[in-house]
């Protein structure tokens, strides 16, 4: 946790896919800085990999914050809408959105494919959850977050503007920083600020299957673009970290409409993954 507690109390936070992951990481950071959290996401129960709302929300509480499980969908509108009028209904307020729902383990499958061995049903999968799903959460949490001159960050990748993964990747990422341009364009009018955020290569239960070799080392070689050793990789507070720094800067208007890389954000607010590192490996 970052160990300054309550820079965030009685702020209002909802981070969509947040059973794992970077999510869960950020979810995790917000609530230790005195946020009360609506986590969301499908899971309910383990399934492949490990996590739930209800755990994450449950990890919130045990370490003094406040998490709240909401179970959603994010490609049912009618779920997302019933999600805001609730945050409406029982807080009065939002202050932080989180759009980083993405579905991670069908993208794995697909990494370093050409793009004549990727099917179109992979632009739908990567576009419908992860672009047209932060788009909707936007919508439905608009008039919210313009009460409160809040924050809404889009969790992207620098596959927005070089080659990375597979086409449709670099194509949804590429799209996902548009709409946080436009969405800032829009919002000029207001307090709202806007931001894309760029994680390296960050270590979620995903890659924490990736054995070690011979000499303790894990790992991970993607097609394309090399080799790294997962040792220099982020952990999912690092992120967290500057979504909060974000949330409490009162300058941050200065940054909206545009993406930064986390490591450079840790550079200029001064804070660190948990080990005391800032990893730059992406």
């Amino acid at each position: 946790m970052s160990g300054i507690p309550d820079r965030l109390e009685g702020k209002l936070a909802v981070v969509t896919g947040a059973s794992r992951g970077i999510g869960k990481g950020i979810a995790l950071e917000l609530g230790a800085a005195g946020a009360t959290v609506f986590v969301t996401g499908r899971s309910v129960t383990p399934g492949q990999l490990p996590g739930t709302v209800h755990e994450t929300a449950a990890e919130i509480a045990a370490a003094g914050g406040v998490g709240i499980p909401f179970v959603c969908d994010h490609r049912d509108d009618d779920a997302v809408q019933r999600l805001f009028e609730l945050v409406r209904t029982e807080h009065g307020r939002l202050d932080v959105l989180v759009n980083n729902v993405y579905n991670s383990p069908a993208a794995a499958r697909r990494i370093g494919k050409r793009f004549w061995e990727v099917p179109p049903t992979a632009w739908d999968e990567t576009f419908d959850v992860g672009v047209r799903s932060h788009y909707t959460a936007s919508f439905f949490a608009a008039e919210l977050l313009i009460e409160s001159a809040g924050l809404i960050i889009n969790i992207s990748s620098p596959g927005a503007r070089r080659y990375l993964h597979n086409a449709v990747y670099g194509v949804a990422k590429a799209a996902l920083d548009r709409l946080t341009a436009d969405l800032a364009h829009d919002l000029a009018g207001t307090e709202v600020t806007v931001v894309s955020l760029w994680p390296g290569i960050v270590n979620t239960e995903l890659l924490q299957s990736v054995p070690a070799d011979a000499d303790g080392r894990r790992l991970i070689t993607l097609p394309g673009e090399g080799t790294f050793d997962l040792a220099e990789a982020q952990t999912p507070h690092f992120p967290g970290r500057a979504v909060v720094a974000l949330a409490t800067d009162p300058g941050r208007r200065a940054r909206t409409g545009s993406a930064w890389r986390v490591a450079d954000l840790a550079d200029y607010y001064g804070f660190t993954d948990i080990d005391g590192r800032v990893p730059r490996a992406e």
